[in-house]
């Protein structure tokens, strides 16, 4: 059974929300359009539907944590492990930063980051949709700054000389 605890319209950040409201208010609107160019049957337009719902989510997902790339070190077991602190600090979004402490305490954030530490990252051929669109979402994130450009400079000097 749930139940409403009064704080449902102000966990998720508003551009967040917002975002997701907007794409699910206008699912009818978009499968319309989509519909009546295709000539598709209602079968089609359930898949497009779930697709449509998958994409917001994902994109919420990428959005929050698609940044835990940067933040994968190895450790000395040769594992790969989550420094949280700087992961949790460096998001771009100040309005993310509480939802983003939150979330990391949830059942949902363990299982994640214990999968990517696992698979060293993420990394391998079995790249999934959130792994891709993570891989976007980086290629646009903000520059490191401070001592953070620093080390990232610093790495690509290294694989340089090693190229040479």
């Amino acid at each position: 059974m749930m139940h409403q605890l009064g704080d449902e319209d102000c966990i998720l950040p508003s551009k967040l929300q917002a975002a997701l409201q907007q794409v699910l208010e206008e699912r009818e609107l978009i499968l319309g359009q989509e519909a009546e160019q295709e000539g598709a049957s209602p079968g089609h337009r359930s898949e497009q539907l779930s697709a449509l719902v998958s994409e917001a989510f994902v994109r919420l997902f990428v959005e929050l944590v698609g940044h835990y790339p940067l933040h994968m070190v190895e450790a000395s077991s040769g594992t790969c492990e989550l420094q949280r602190d700087a992961f949790r600090k460096s998001h771009p979004s100040r309005g993310m930063l509480q939802f983003l402490q939150l979330f990391m305490e949830t059942q949902m954030f363990a299982g994640f980051i214990q999968d990517k530490e696992l698979r060293k990252g993420g990394g391998g051929a079995g790249k999934g949709l959130f792994e891709a669109r993570a891989a976007e979402y980086l290629e646009s994130y903000p520059e490191p700054t401070g001592v953070n450009r620093f080390l990232k400079g610093l790495g690509s000097k290294m694989k340089f000389l090693q190229m040479k």
